[in-house]
């Protein structure tokens, strides 16, 4: 059985069609945390309700804002989400300001969007996986050398108390 990935993933576009279609793409592929919407003001409320998504793919067209309005709005609330916008505005210049703005790809629409998309989220996953064993590893340091640091003033306070006499 194949291992279930528990980045959670949101995906905007409001074309019900390719949003189900990338939205199974990713559930087939074990993400099992994946939300969908189809407007950027229904993404934006979910996450100023408390919920981070680790990624979220858009589509730059959306119908009362655009994809790089939801980025900015989601910037401010949830700095550690990457963007992956995936559209079929094809404007080099929109491209290199949503990456100059800090998303983390722009990518055309075409027969192997998918595979580009799930190349970036491999990519992402094992980004924010290195980064939580980082933080088990320093917390594990941290226990340790509390515990040593514990272990010597204990023995010298027995050596100062007990030592002494």
């Amino acid at each position: 059985m194949a291992e279930k990935k528990s980045n959670l993933i949101y995906v905007v576009e409001d074309n019900e069609v390719y949003n189900k279609l990338v939205t199974e793409f990713l559930k087939n592929q074990n993400y099992t945390h994946v939300k969908s919407f189809f407007s950027g003001e229904e993404c934006v409320k979910t996450i100023e309700n408390g919920e981070k998504p680790d990624i979220i793919i858009q589509d730059y067209f959306l119908e009362k804002m655009t994809g790089m309005d939801v980025f900015l709005k989601v910037r401010k609330i949830s700095p550690k989400s990457e963007f992956i916008f995936l559209t079929n505005n094809e404007s080099m210049e929109v491209a290199v300001n949503t990456i100059k703005f800090g998303a983390y790809d722009y990518i055309i629409k075409d027969k192997i969007t998918l595979d580009k998309v799930m190349d970036r989220i491999r990519k992402i996953s094992r980004t924010k996986n290195l980064e939580r064993k980082n933080k088990q590893i320093q917390l594990s340091i941290i226990l340790f050398l509390t515990i040593v640091f514990l272990i010597v003033l204990f023995a010298v306070l027995y050596f100062v108390v007990f030592g002494a006499s």
